[in-house]
């Protein structure tokens, strides 16, 4: 890390601290900064393509008493990029989520492998203890809430699953999670209109309902089965792709991961069942498989081609597949056939 003059909080009568560029000389002021976040968030690494004319300021306050855990947040500043790197998840003493939110332009997230484009008022899920990267391309003013890890996952059991999934903060349940947040200032936090813990269960709440089940539920019945049958068919369709991911189907879709996953969870048409993605995917495969295996057409093919045409690389993983799916290996299969024939 830059070396840095020291980031000396100014804890005003109202007990919120600040750390400003404005402190030290135009040429100090992205290494200034560096030490600012890393000193009232966590350690971080900063970039900027306005280094030269850099300035920032962070505004932070606690909600409530130390037990409670959740800080509040508030960055104004240039255009730059935030990275959590794995060195630095190593040297850091405490870990949490962070809900961020901003206002005025938009942005992009990462994490786990998952990227978001950020609309203004949307609202978005990190975790400290994972790598991520924060592009604001135009400037940094966002609301960030610093929350315990544990009390995330009390209201969210799923909460990796939600990471880096950008919260619509222009409808349904998202929205009201938008205003709230918006709302939840340091000044707001270090002067609570309502009991600090009243502030943190309506947090909580708002924050399963933007994420959780009741917001597929809000999606009607003949839209959520339209859908099921779009992702099922177009798993179907690429069923032959070795590495196919849920990603892939929905970015070919046009709909979020969250959206394909819930919607092959919930019960289907008829009697048809919730399922998984890599369910679905493998049932299509093994359907295949038993195609070909059943058919003399494609009896010049090794095992290991037929394996490959049904998507799986790995011949020896196709054939314990084979086992477990359809109660025989690949050329037991074919033997069977021909013993059939043969005997008629």
């Amino acid at each position: 890390m830059p070396t840095q003059p020291h980031a000396e909080a100014h804890r005003s009568p109202a007990a919120i601290e600040r750390w400003s560029t404005d402190a030290v000389p135009p040429a100090q002021r992205l290494d200034y900064w560096v030490g600012a976040v890393c000193e009232g968030f966590l350690e971080m690494e900063v970039t900027s393509p306005q280094a030269r004319h850099f300035d920032a300021m962070l505004e932070s306050a606690p909600l409530g008493t130390p037990a409670l855990g959740i800080g509040v947040n508030r960055v104004r500043g240039s255009a730059q990029d935030v990275y959590r790197t794995r060195r630095a998840i190593e040297r850091s003493r405490s870990n949490f989520y962070y809900l961020l939110c901003k206002t005025d332009t938009a942005w992009s997230v990462e994490q786990e492998g998952r990227s978001a484009r950020m609309l203004p008022g949307d609202a978005v899920l990190v975790d400290s203890r994972r790598s991520y990267a924060f592009h604001f391309v135009q400037s940094a003013d966002t609301i960030s809430l610093e929350l315990p890890t544990a009390w995330v996952e009390s209201w969210l059991p799923d909460a990796p699953g939600q990471l880096a999934c950008r919260i619509d903060g222009s409808a349904g349940w998202g929205s009201v999670l938008s205003r709230f947040v918006q709302q939840l200032t340091p000044e707001a936090a270090s002067a609570p209109p309502l009991p600090p813990r009243l502030l943190a269960d309506q947090l909580g709440g708002l924050l399963a309902l933007a994420t959780g089940p009741g917001v597929a539920a809000a999606v009607e019945p003949g839209a959520r089965a339209a859908l099921r049958r779009r992702v099922l068919e177009a798993t179907r369709e690429r069923h032959a792709e070795p590495g196919l991911t849920a990603e892939a189907v929905a970015r070919e879709l046009g709909i979020s991961q969250r959206s394909l996953h819930r919607c092959l969870a919930e019960r289907g048409e008829g009697s048809e069942g919730g399922t998984t993605f890599a369910t679905a995917l493998l049932g299509f495969r093994m359907q295949a498989a038993r195609r070909m295996l059943g058919d003399a057409r494609f009896d010049r093919l090794a095992v290991a081609e037929i394996g490959f045409r049904v998507g799986l690389r790995d011949a020896s993983h196709f054939v314990r597949l084979c086992r477990q799916q359809l109660g025989a290996t690949p050329g037991a299969l074919r033997l069977a056939r021909i013993g059939h024939r043969a005997g008629g």
